[in-house]
C-alpha cells in the first residue's frame, strides 16, 4: 500500500496494481488543464467523502477545547452586568461529566450541525486546492529553478489553500465557535442555530460581524495548514523514493499524528487569540480593540498559559485530524480505481 496516491502536480501510473504514483514527476509533463480538473474534483470528492464523518467522531472533543480556550471571554460563564456566571471548566473531562450531567449526552454535539456543514466544504476545499496549488507552483518552475518544489511548495500550497477555504466557509466557522460556546438549557441559551446566529448578529453588527477575527484567523490558518499539509506531504515524499520501502498504513498513520500534532501545537495561540475575537461578535462593548489588543491583554491578565488552554483536548481531537490526512490518500486510490 503506498504512502501516496500521487505526488501532486504529476500524471497517475496508468499501469500500477493499485492507482498508486509513479514515483519520478519531475521528469513528467506539466498536466493538461482537463487532467488537472479531473485531480481537482476527485480530491474534492474524497475530501468531502471522509471530512464529516471523522469529524463528528471527535465533536465532543472539539467542543471541549473551545469552551476551554473561550471561557475567559464567555458570557454564559464568566457573567454580564453583574450577574454571576457559572463555574468555569477545569479540563476536558471535567467538561464532559459536568456536561452530560447539566444538559445531556447529547450537548456534547452543540454545535456539530454548523461544524459538519462547515467542515464537508472546507475539508474538500483545504485537501483539493493544496494539490491544485502546488501542482501550479511546481509547473511554474523550470528545471534549472527549483524554487516552488520540494517542502516550500508544500508549505505555500498549504497556506493558501487553508486561507482560501477560510474566506469561503467563515461565517460557518464562526457560527461552529459560537453555538459550540453556548452553554446551559436551551431555553438560557443565547443563539437558537445557526441561521438565528448569523441574523442575529448580521442585525447588530452587519456583515462585520459575521467576518469579526478573519485577519486572526488568517495567521493562524497560514501557519497551521502550512505545516499540516506541507509537512505530511515532505514526509511522504521523503518515504516515497525509489530507494524507500513503501509504508505501511499504521505507520503512516503514526507520522500524521506526529505532523498534525506539532501544527496543532504550533498555531495553537493564534487559534485561541482568533477566537477570542470570535466570541465579540454581536457585544456592545467588546473587550479586545485589535488583535494585537487581544494578545496583550489575554498575556497580562490571565499569563502565557492562557494561549495553550485547551490544547490537551485539542492533541486528543488531532487523531481524527491525522486520520483524515492518511484517509484522504485512500480514498483518491479507491475513486481511481472507479475511474474518477
Amino acid at each position: 500500500m503506498g504512502i501516496s496516491s500521487r505526488e501532486d502536480g504529476g500524471d497517475e501510473d496508468p499501469g500500477g496494481a493499485d492507482g498508486g504514483p509513479s514515483r519520478n514527476r519531475r521528469n513528467q509533463s506539466p498536466l493538461s488543464l482537463p487532467q488537472t480538473l479531473k485531480h481537482f474534483h476527485r480530491d474534492l470528492l474524497a475530501g468531502a467523502v471522509m471530512g464529516g464523518v471523522v469529524h463528528t467522531i471527535v465533536a465532543p472533543i472539539e467542543r471541549a477545547k473551545l469552551l476551554l480556550q473561550t471561557q475567559e471571554s464567555n458570557i454564559a460563564i464568566v457573567g454580564e452586568e453583574g450577574h454571576a456566571g457559572k463555574r468555569r471548566f477545569k479540563g476536558m473531562l471535567d467538561f464532559i461529566f459536568r456536561t452530560v450531567r447539566e444538559e445531556g449526552v447529547l450537548s456534547l454535539w452543540r454545535g456539530n450541525g454548523s461544524s459538519v456543514l462547515r467542515y464537508y466544504p472546507s475539508v474538500a476545499l483545504n485537501f483539493s486546492l493544496k494539490d491544485l496549488y502546488r501542482s501550479i507552483l511546481r509547473n511554474s518552475s523550470s528545471e534549472e529553478n527549483h524554487i516552488f518544489s520540494g517542502a516550500l511548495a508544500n508549505f505555500m500550497a498549504g497556506s493558501a489553500a487553508g486561507c482560501t477555504a477560510l474566506i469561503v466557509v467563515y461565517p460557518l466557522d464562526i457560527a461552529h465557535t459560537r453555538l459550540a460556546a453556548d452553554i446551559g438549557k436551551p431555553e438560557a441559551r443565547q443563539f437558537r442555530g445557526i441561521h438565528h446566529f448569523l441574523s442575529t448578529i448580521h442585525k447588530k453588527d452587519g456583515i462585520r460581524g459575521i467576518y469579526r477575527g478573519l485577519p486572526a484567523s488568517l495567521h493562524g490558518v497560514i501557519i497551521h495548514r502550512g505545516l499540516y499539509f506541507g509537512g505530511f506531504d515532505t514526509v511522504k515524499e521523503v518515504f516515497s523514493e525509489d530507494t524507500k520501502p513503501e509504508l505501511a498504513l499504521w505507520k503512516r498513520w503514526v507520522l500524521a499524528q506526529a505532523v498534525t500534532t506539532s501544527a496543532g501545537l504550533a498555531s495553537y495561540p493564534l487559534d485561541t487569540v482568533r477566537r477570542r475575537i470570535m466570541m465579540q461578535s454581536g457585544m456592545e462593548q467588546p473587550v479586545y480593540r485589535s488583535t494585537l489588543d487581544c494578545w496583550k491583554k489575554i498575556y497580562r491578565s490571565e499569563g502565557f498559559a492562557s494561549f495553550y488552554r485547551g490544547s490537551l483536548s485539542n492533541m486528543f481531537r488531532s487523531t481524527g485530524s491525522a486520520a483524515i490526512l492518511v484517509l484522504y490518500d485512500e480514498v483518491k486510490k479507491f475513486l481511481n480505481w472507479g475511474g474518477v
